[in-house]
């Protein structure tokens, strides 16, 4: 089998590496010394071991132990971060108490699956660290403190900030396991983002393809933070979100490729995963009055930036093709009272098409 073909290899949440290094840490100080490997339980059952990269004593009752992320062939961003958690002892009867370490956020917005105040250890990864725990000893009581190393650089690189989570990352995942490339992770980011805005109150979002036209949507609205989503290519996810979480107003901004991909029927806008009908974009413009020999010249086109460059002056292409990405959004919706625009921009923020 050549590499191409191969199957990509899976990986594992920061929530399963701070699971592993919590059990070690525990185990250390029950037992007075560190296994070289630990064994979790996934959430679906199945029993995967970790590999330590840190081992320490603090004191007799108190111990540090870390895990390498390996995110498998996904481009996680906190692939190869070390995850560390110390376990201290604690007196009877005071349970099980989560910190954040350096390196992990902290929640400071409501509307997140946490309370404002809390370390931005999500609810699953809890849950699996107190069973790994349980199978060690049926009832403890310890602080466990995670941190990730660099952390607070890392999360520069995802939308923690935005969701009002500071001072680093989230300890994620609801199985333990990073399927490569399924986008779980950016479509949980938007779900939270949405939930951050309506806890907050506001009634108008914006979700843009890219930075270049949230940008240029800002500068028509200058809306709070809170209420700028990062779809990236996920409109459907957007959408599909928003039926069962609604707000008064939806701006969908984008660039005129990923936005004429919208128009023609495709909820994912990912180049690899729809494109653009330039036959059909080549229809549009023949039932907007262009000449034959325009029509023509469309259909010769390599990029839809070619098409609108085109158009640009000679027929209203932008408002056609935001009048059909309107009434897929609306099929979406379906009966749900929502108000929908639809914003195109070009690379230089140039707006061309707006409905809604």
């Amino acid at each position: 089998m050549n590499q191409e073909n191969q199957p990509l290899r899976y990986g594992w949440t920061t929530g399963a590496c701070a699971t592993a290094a919590a059990k070690a840490a525990y185990l250390a100080i029950h037992n007075g010394f560190f296994l070289d490997c630990v064994e979790i339980t996934l959430p679906q059952g199945k029993k995967v071991s970790f590999s330590l990269f840190k081992k320490e004593f603090v004191t007799a009752d108190c111990a540090i132990a870390s895990v390498i992320k390996d995110a498998g062939d996904d481009p996680d961003v906190t692939h190869g971060a070390e995850i560390w958690v110390q376990v201290k002892r604690l007196d009877v009867g005071q349970g099980i108490v989560f910190k954040a370490g350096k390196g992990v956020g902290t929640i400071t917005k409501p509307g997140l699956p946490l309370a404002v105040g809390e370390p931005a250890i999500n609810p699953v990864p809890r849950q699996m660290i107190i069973q790994a725990l349980s199978e060690v000893v049926e009832n403890c009581d310890v602080e466990i403190t995670i941190g990730v190393i660099n952390g607070e650089a890392i999360a520069l690189k995802t939308m923690n900030p935005r969701l009002g989570i500071l001072g680093g990352l989230s300890i994620l995942g609801t199985t333990g396991i990073v399927v490569p490339f399924s986008c779980a992770a950016w479509i949980a980011s938007i779900h939270r983002g949405i939930d951050v805005a309506r806890a907050a109150g506001l009634d108008h979002l914006i979700a843009s393809t890219g930075n270049v036209s949230e940008v240029a949507a800002q500068k028509i609205y200058n809306l709070p933070e809170s209420a700028l989503i990062e779809m990236g290519d996920f409109a459907g996810g957007v959408l599909k979100y928003i039926k069962t979480h609604p707000v008064k107003k939806l701006t969908l901004a984008g660039g005129v490729a990923k936005m004429t991909k919208l128009a023609q029927g495709h909820l994912d806008l990912h180049s690899k995963r729809s494109s653009v009908d330039l036959e059909l974009l080549a229809e549009w413009v023949a039932q907007l009055g262009a000449s034959k020999e325009m029509v023509e010249q469309v259909r010769n086109v390599n990029t839809t930036a070619e098409v609108f460059s085109l158009c640009q002056g000679r027929i209203a292409l932008g408002d056609f093709v935001a009048q059909k990405a309107l009434e897929i959004a609306r099929q979406m919706l379906g009966p749900v009272l929502i108000e929908i625009e639809i914003l195109l921009f070009d690379r230089q923020g140039q707006l061309h098409g707006q409905i809604g």
